[in-house]
Formats: C-alpha cells, sequence, structure tokens
C-alpha cells in the first residue's frame, strides 16, 4: 500500500502543478486531491520540495535504468528532456521557483552519466588518461545541459530534439578526433 500511496501523492502533486506554480501549492492542497490526511503525507515525505526531490530522482533512475550514451549521446539527452516535454508547464513551474536547483542536480546527473559512458567508449582505441576522460565528459555534460538549461529559460519554445540531433551531426567524431590529438595517434 505504502508504494501506491506514494505514487498517488506524486501523481497528485504534478496534477496540482501542470494547473499553478509550485509556490502556490500547499500540502492540504495535496491531500485534499489525493484523498488521504496530512500525516499520510507526512509519513512519506517531509515537505514538499522533498517530494520533487524524490519524483526528479525516480525520473534520473529511469532515465538512467536505459542505459543510453554509450553509442550515442544524444539519445540520452533526449531522454532526459523527453520527461520535461511530457511534464511541460509542471517543469517550468519547478524551474522558476526555489528548487531549480533540484531540477538542474536532476539534468547534470543525466548529463554526465550519459557523457560518461559515451567518453569512456569512444575512449577504447585510444591511450588517454582517466583525467581527460573526465574532462571530456564534464565539458560536454556541462555544454549540453547549459543548453537544456537555455531552453527551460526560454519557455521550451523550441523542440529541443531537432536541436540535439543538429548538434550530434555537428560534433560526430570530435571526441575522438580529441583524443587521438591527446594520445599523438
Amino acid at each position: 500500500m505504502p508504494a501506491f500511496t506514494k505514487k498517488a501523492i506524486a501523481d497528485s502533486f504534478l496534477k496540482l502543478l501542470r494547473e499553478k506554480p509550485l509556490d502556490k501549492i500547499t500540502i492540504k492542497d495535496i491531500v485534499e486531491d489525493c484523498g488521504i490526511n496530512r500525516n499520510t503525507f507526512y509519513y512519506h515525505f517531509s515537505d514538499i520540495p522533498a517530494l520533487v526531490e524524490t519524483i526528479l530522482k525516480e525520473e534520473t533512475e529511469r532515465v538512467l535504468g536505459e542505459r543510453l550514451g554509450e553509442d550515442s549521446w544524444e539519445e540520452g539527452f533526449i531522454a532526459a528532456t523527453r520527461f520535461a516535454l511530457e511534464n511541460k508547464r509542471s517543469i517550468y513551474h519547478i524551474y522558476n521557483s526555489v528548487n531549480r536547483e533540484i531540477f538542474e542536480q536532476y539534468l547534470n546527473q543525466i548529463g554526465m552519466d550519459v557523457m560518461e559512458r559515451f567518453v569512456w567508449k569512444a575512449a577504447e582505441r585510444f591511450d588517454v588518461s582517466e583525467e581527460d576522460k573526465k574532462l571530456m565528459a564534464s565539458f560536454y555534460r556541462a555544454a549540453l545541459t547549459g543548453m537544456i538549461l537555455d531552453w527551460l529559460a526560454s519557455g521550451m519554445k523550441y523542440e529541443p530534439e531537432e536541436v540535439v540531433r543538429r548538434l550530434g551531426v555537428m560534433l560526430d567524431g570530435s571526441i575522438e578526433a580529441a583524443f587521438a590529438r591527446v594520445a599523438g595517434t
């Protein structure tokens, strides 16, 4: 029963978040929408920011569980934006709230995982240090998550998948070329 209740609370919260900004949602709103009492809410979550963090952590685990990124970093970043698109208004409300940092952590965690997988695979043919691989993954993670944050800041007005795929074409081979230079091959 607790897993079902926890999901029902999260679903009610996401529903309310589609209707109004995060700072306008109260625990009372959530429990009334969900049909539970306050104690049940507090059994699962200490407060609304903890609920937001749990939702984003679970989404992060889901995306990372898909094992995206080894052959295509683009698919990993598209998966990260898919949740934002499916919950556009909710994510926009989180992004424009005091809980923005939680969403940025979500993006950074997914971005780093995706880029590490891709960079480590790209580095297999080259004699490069762990530090260089980490540096490359961190650089691309920062650039790509920065673009996603810019997309959010602009109100999500364009389709991110198109931009990510265009970047994939533009950057194709750049990581391998950089590793070739570092390795002296």
